[in-house]
């Protein structure tokens, strides 16, 4: 992916982006970005956020682009958030975690500064930092077949990268909590009367109706436009620059996290996390076993006595 010389709209078939894909409909005044990873469920890794930032990049600076439109690959998923697989092999260090949300912070910075009006077309679930991305999109079109949920707090994370921040201003404090605490899938029919999508359309629909609002957005003043966002955005971008950096060192620290290593084996082998394990090591009750699932173990032992895993650095002071 080259970088620009200036900041001028590059040609698009210059862009050499390889996880999503960049479309220009010169007659109709669009751009349409696509993750481009339906295998995973559209997740985010690391490429696709340096890729999404200079797609919304080039959008912002292409004066033929009046309205910008954010979807996922496939029918299955708009985007799943991030890619644990990718977390996983970050788990190591803090540090790469830290790196990684640096990237993810760009990406929004670059699609709420975009200048220009966007519109998430939702082809299927919407989850986590998925969410995130649809909501930081001016408008949205959900289809009737799908759900937006949000599991940070069942997988070792917290929705700082914008849920925490903007759901209380779109839904109301009390509904972003529900949403948030209660991981729980959110149907479209309550998506859209909770204020968290502006459609929902049968899939057959999909296209039309994202098209009919793209047309309508296109039809209006430019600079006016660019200037609308920019007030509509004062509270999104004041809490936002409140908290994120905070939550970026945190959620980098608690990537080495006892519980955090626990969601993520847990998703990777299909079962619940061992939140009861998890409760009475926070309470000094003795160390587990990530790997054979072993309690009770003394707090000053560097290695399981079951299985003889060594136990991560961060358990050495439970």
């Amino acid at each position: 992916m080259p970088e620009p010389g200036s900041p001028i709209a590059a040609d698009p078939n210059s862009l050499g982006f390889e996880q999503i894909r960049y479309e220009r409909d010169a007659s109709r005044g669009t751009a349409t970005v696509t993750i481009d990873r339906p295998s995973v469920l559209n997740a985010l890794d690391f490429p696709t956020l340096r890729e999404l930032a200079r797609a919304f990049e080039q959008a912002s600076w292409d004066e033929s682009v009046a309205v910008v439109v954010i979807t996922g690959a496939g029918d299955r998923s708009f985007c799943t958030g991030a890619d644990l697989d990718e977390q996983a092999a970050m788990g190591a260090t803090s540090g790469q975690y830290w790196r990684w949300m640096g990237a993810f912070i760009e990406m929004h910075d670059r699609l709420r500064h975009i200048g220009k009006p966007t519109i998430a077309r939702i082809n299927g679930i919407c989850v986590g930092g998925g969410n995130e991305l649809q909501i930081a999109c001016d408008l949205s079109v959900l289809v009737d077949d799908a759900y937006i949920r949000h599991v940070g707090p069942e997988h070792g994370s917290v929705p700082a990268g914008g849920a925490t921040q903007w759901l209380p201003l779109i839904v109301g404090d009390r509904r972003a909590r529900e949403i948030i605490m209660l991981c729980e899938p959110i149907p479209p029919t309550q998506a859209l009367d909770w204020g968290l999508v502006s459609r929902v359309v049968p899939r057959s629909e999909l296209d039309a109706s994202v098209a009919a609002l793209a047309d309508n957005l296109a039809r209006k003043l430019p600079e006016a436009m660019r200037y609308t966002k920019t007030q509509l955005n004062w509270w999104r971008d004041l809490v936002w620059s409140q908290t994120v950096e905070h939550a970026r060192d945190w959620l980098a620290v608690h990537s080495t996290a006892d519980e955090t290593r626990e969601a993520v084996s847990a998703f990777h082998e299909k079962r619940k996390p061992r939140f009861a394990d998890l409760r009475r090591l926070e309470a000094g009750e003795g160390r587990s076993c990530v790997a054979c699932g072993a309690v009770g173990l003394p707090a000053a032992h560097r290695f399981c006595g079951s299985c003889g895993v060594e136990l991560p650095d961060a358990w050495s002071d439970a």
